[in-house]
């Protein structure tokens, strides 16, 4: 399936980066996040990829036509030869279509629509999210439930605490909104290409089009309760790092793990 990667936002609550460069090339490691969630996608088969590119395109135009393999690879340097033992990105394809500078997620979507013509479900994902979750469960889980589009349910990665009050504003329940039953979306989507029938010019995905899918009873979630987290702050890139560094970061379940 094809893979519709949003990738033109500026990322204002990590503006420690955003100011150099959009928000899915900020770096995790050797490879920014973008790479990340594009090496998820290629470890399960899908590399037919498209860039929906906004907020300095260029940067991310410029990474892909001069990616150097030897980063993340092995390789053998003889007599100035370079000889790669793997390598990460050679049968990957992707699309890069500027969707406009200040363009929402779901005007992005609207005007990579003809590049995906003809595919009966494609992904889709904010480029900005790590996670372990099977992508074939997820995928096989939405086709199975007749769904025009479908979406990684995750829980809160943060602690915080949900406030219930009365009407004279006196707390009445509070308790830590990991443990409340309440479900986030995680950014990661499996749509069927009628979701274009429910989008209008101008809406964000999530908000109009969605809520016209849960008339319907079109739109399901896949819950998974392991891990999955964003790079909204620089706090959480601290956190992403950190994990990366002890070499068994959840996400990359492309690396082989001991039994």
């Amino acid at each position: 399936m094809k893979v519709v990667l949003f990738c033109g936002g500026q990322g204002m609550r990590i503006r420690e980066y955003s100011d150099q460069v959009p928000k899915p090339m900020v770096p995790i490691g050797y490879r920014p996040i973008l790479w990340h969630v594009m090496k998820y996608y290629a470890h399960y088969g899908h590399k037919d990829f498209i860039l929906c590119l906004g907020y300095q395109a260029d940067v991310v135009k410029s990474y892909f036509r001069s990616y150097d393999e030897t980063v993340s690879n092995d390789f053998v340097l003889d007599g100035g030869k370079v000889e790669l033992l793997q390598s990460d990105i050679h049968d990957w394809r992707i699309t890069f279509v500027d969707t406009g500078a200040h363009a929402n997620i779901g005007e992005r979507l609207m005007a990579v629509r003809s590049h995906v013509a003809g595919e009966e479900h494609f992904l889709a994902n904010y480029a900005d999210g790590l996670t372990d979750c099977p992508l074939d469960q997820m995928v096989d889980f939405v086709k199975a439930s007749g769904a025009i589009a479908g979406c990684l349910a995750t829980k809160p990665s943060a602690s915080f605490h949900a406030l219930q009050m009365g009407p004279d504003q006196h707390i009445t329940r509070i308790e830590d909104l990991r443990e409340s039953g309440v479900r986030l979306n995680g950014g990661y989507f499996v749509l069927r290409r009628e979701i274009f029938d429910y989008m209008r010019p101008g809406e964000e995905l999530v908000y109009e089009p969605f809520r016209r899918l849960i008339e319907r009873g079109a739109l399901v979630g896949y819950p998974y309760d392991g891990f999955w987290m964003t790079m909204d702050t620089f706090k959480e890139k601290q956190r992403l790092d950190e994990l990366y560094a002890s070499g068994a970061a959840p996400w990359q379940v492309w690396e082989p793990r001991g039994t």
